[in-house]
């Protein structure tokens, strides 16, 4: 601290001009006959005694500091963690979807084209987009029939593409179908190879990460118990947009995947920007996995599952190395 009250009082006279009242060092060392070297001098005094306090805040509801902890830990692009309390389910897909509206906002540009996936936090999403840049808004899997919800996929790219005032690709066609057979039937329907055809020209996608367990994934739930269980045994940790991977974030071959109607895994490690919208405390491993494995570049989250995420990955990063060694070890 500052030598003396005398002292004391100059440092904070010249704080308070510089950081409150907005003063120039110039005019402050004129005001007080100091030298500007002094009045730098105490400035710089005042920040390292603790007299002056300097804080990066934000006012509204993305924590910053948390936001860019887990973007830095993970080596994610893009990363929102909202402050958000931890409510009901419904609540918490709100909040997410949008500030994921939000962000989507601001990162798309004419040049790009969207890919969608449908997961209830992208709907989220759909539901708070208000402006977007004119793109195409491509359907990236096909429908998943849930009781009580009436919103798809087709009906999540269109509403977007209104949005955005772009062209919307979409098919009717379901997520997942009684055999392999049928799903390349499908495949091979017009409006499905029409929209197929633009995956590899998507340049943003936005999409939910499920955990392999019930309730925490949709397609888990949309599956019998006994194809359930096998995933589990063949190691499956998580579902990004239909696509199955294993806690080391690899691809999961299984007769579901080949009973799949949608993107691949090798496409959606390929689109240059996947946007994970991730809620919820059981979807830790899910959603490491899903990073790890390349499959999701940007997260949007609330600071419960950020704080998680950033203390597994420390867990799992090297010994003896630092806060980017952390996040080389999850990517």
């Amino acid at each position: 601290m500052p030598r003396g009250p005398a002292q004391l009082v100059l440092t904070a006279s010249v704080a308070r001009r510089y950081y409150l009242d907005g003063r120039s060092k110039v005019e402050i060392a004129e005001e007080f006959a100091l030298s500007r070297f002094k009045v730098a001098r105490l400035l710089e005094d005042a920040r390292t005694s603790g007299l002056v306090r300097i804080e990066i805040g934000h006012p509204g509801t993305v924590d910053v500091e948390l936001s860019g902890r887990l973007m830095a830990e993970l080596g994610l692009r893009h990363c929102v963690v909202t402050d958000t309390p931890d409510e009901h389910p419904a609540a918490l897909r709100e909040h997410l979807g949008a500030a994921a509206a939000d962000l989507l906002t601001e990162i798309v540009t004419e040049d790009d084209v969207l890919g969608l996936s449908w997961a209830r936090s992208v709907s989220a999403m759909a539901t708070a987009l208000t402006e977007l840049a004119p793109v195409p808004v491509v359907q990236l899997t096909g429908a998943l029939a849930r009781p009580g919800v009436d919103d798809s996929s087709i009906e999540l790219v269109r509403e977007v593409a209104r949005v955005a005032g772009g062209p919307a690709y979409f098919f009717y066609a379901p997520m997942a179908v009684a055999d392999a057979a049928t799903a390349r039937a499908l495949r091979r329907q017009p409006e499905v190879e029409r929209a197929f055809s633009l995956i590899d020209s998507v340049t943003i996608a936005v999409a939910g990460v499920g955990a392999w367990e019930s309730e925490q994934s949709t397609l888990y739930d949309a599956t019998g118990e006994a194809e359930r269980a096998a995933l589990a045994r063949k190691g499956v940790c998580a579902d990004v947009s239909g696509v199955l991977i294993d806690a080391a974030g690899a691809p999961v071959r299984a007769r579901l995947t080949d009973r799949m109607v949608g993107i691949t895994h090798a496409q959606m490690a390929a689109v240059p920007e996947v946007i994970g919208i991730v809620y919820g405390p059981a979807k830790v491993r899910a959603a490491l996995a899903a990073v790890r494995g390349g499959l999701v570049d940007s997260l949007v989250t609330h600071s419960t599952l950020a704080t998680a995420l950033i203390e597994a990955a420390q867990d799992r990063a090297p010994r003896g190395g630092a806060a980017g060694g952390g996040a080389a070890g999850v990517r």
